[in-house]
């Protein structure tokens, strides 16, 4: 196959329609630095600062209408997970800092006068009073326990619709769910047994305390593993940022090293309830434009067999970025071109070499109609705080959660140091 890179030509599919971009495009148009943004590269007319930093992991947040901004930490630091930051002096900086629960993980999100979060394992929920904040710390009722809860892919991201129903990520325990995962040649368990607790979305009432699987809708299967979701109100539907496969080269007879870095594509969802989107047994490459055979399964890079049956993508991004964050833009502060459109926060790649690792930024796609209208780019660069990154370890911030603000400004968190920035525009 001819080398291909991030920077090579790649066509995305857009709700059954072509729509050509480029990544080396998308990076020769990049924001430029500008070192009062906290370190941020921005388009023209953007500015951000630092709303809090050394929070700790920090994984998915919530900005109240009020403006104060709920962080759910990967792990408790002194004690806290959920953490409550609030600008008293209107400042955008943070200056008063609370929090509660001892429980790590990923999600979090307010809906109807609760508070909602995650654990690697379960959900809980928490009153709260007229102002947002929880009127009872000790007092969070456990609405989801039981999930499965493995060394890869255990992030439990939330999002509940307008109708009393909460939505919860269960990611696969596996890369690809082989007989000996991540082995070279290794075929796939045929039928995944896995899929039956993981590998999908499920679906829970957001009112009824300790529900397990029994009690839950296997909403969608066929979804590996996904951090980054949000509900759409335009259109009443969720979508979500899959993570895709990795590892195609332990498969040397059909796919190179090279091959292995570019595929598959990292994929959004439009999810249907009863959809299948392929994995394990299939994936998604962009730049032939089809769900193809995995090759656990038979699957030589171009045979299509059983992916013809599985329901689609609605647009592609480049391999192993890592869409950690989701968020539908509904404020009224950014220029009209954002409205309704996604942000998707890519926390960055561990699995590009030899190639440099991809990511580590957050990227906009603009959407009409509930449905992507137009090529991707580059809005918010220069996490990392190096040039090139080799190792996800040389970043020094990673992207990861999405929030809008009440002024309709966008926070980004960091996991790595904890910062949380917040970008706003200048009209």
């Amino acid at each position: 196959m001819q080398k291909l890179l991030v920077a090579a030509s790649f066509m995305l599919v857009v709700s059954g329609v072509f729509a050509s971009g480029t990544p080396k495009e998308k990076k020769a148009h990049k924001p430029k630095a500008d070192p009062v943004n906290a370190g941020l590269k921005l388009k023209p007319g953007f500015s951000a600062v630092a709303f809090a930093e050394n929070v700790g992991r920090t994984r998915h947040i919530f900005v109240t209408p009020k403006g104060d901004v709920y962080a759910k930490l990967e792990r408790p630091k002194d004690g806290k997970a959920i953490i409550l930051l609030k600008d008293k002096n209107g400042d955008n900086k943070a200056d008063e800092t609370s929090g509660f629960a001892n429980y790590g993980g990923t999600g979090i999100t307010i809906k109807d006068g609760y508070l909602y979060a995650s654990s690697n394992s379960d959900v809980y929920r928490y009153k709260l009073n007229s102002n947002y904040e929880v009127i009872d710390t000790n007092k969070g009722e456990r609405i989801i326990t039981g999930l499965v809860n493995g060394e890869q892919h255990n992030t439990k991201s939330i999002v509940l619709d307008n109708s009393g129903n909460i939505y919860v990520n269960i990611g696969a325990p596996a890369n690809s769910c082989q007989e000996e995962d991540r082995a070279t040649n290794s075929k796939g368990k045929d039928p995944c047994p896995l899929l039956e607790t993981a590998g999908g979305i499920w679906q829970f009432k957001a009112d009824k305390i300790d529900q397990t699987y029994s009690n839950g809708v296997h909403y969608a299967s066929g979804i590996r593993n996904v951090v980054g979701l949000d509900w759409n109100t335009e259109v009443n539907d969720l979508f979500v940022m899959q993570h895709g496969r990795d590892q195609l080269d332990m498969f040397p007879a059909h796919f190179t090293a090279h091959q292995s870095v570019e595929l598959p594509a990292e994929i959004m969802i439009r999810v249907k309830k009863g959809g299948n989107y392929g994995w394990p047994y299939c994936y998604y490459d962009p730049f032939q434009k089809k769900t193809v055979l995995a090759p656990e399964y038979g699957g030589d890079g171009k045979t299509v067999g059983r992916c013809a049956l599985m329901d689609q993508p609605v647009a592609a991004f480049p391999a192993h970025m890592a869409p950690n964050g989701l968020l539908f833009y509904t404020g009224n502060l950014f220029p009209e071109k954002y409205k309704n459109g996604a942000f998707i926060a890519f926390h960055g790649s561990w699995n590009r070499a030899p190639e440099k690792q991809e990511g580590y930024y957050v990227v906009f796609m603009p959407f009409k109609n509930g449905r992507p209208a137009g090529d991707w780019e580059v809005f918010a660069d220069g996490f990392a705080g190096v040039e090139t990154v080799n190792a996800p370890r040389q970043a020094q911030h990673r992207p990861c959660g999405l929030a809008q603000g009440p002024d309709g400004s966008l926070y980004v968190s960091d996991d790595v140091k904890g910062t949380i920035y917040k970008i706003s525009y200048k009209k």
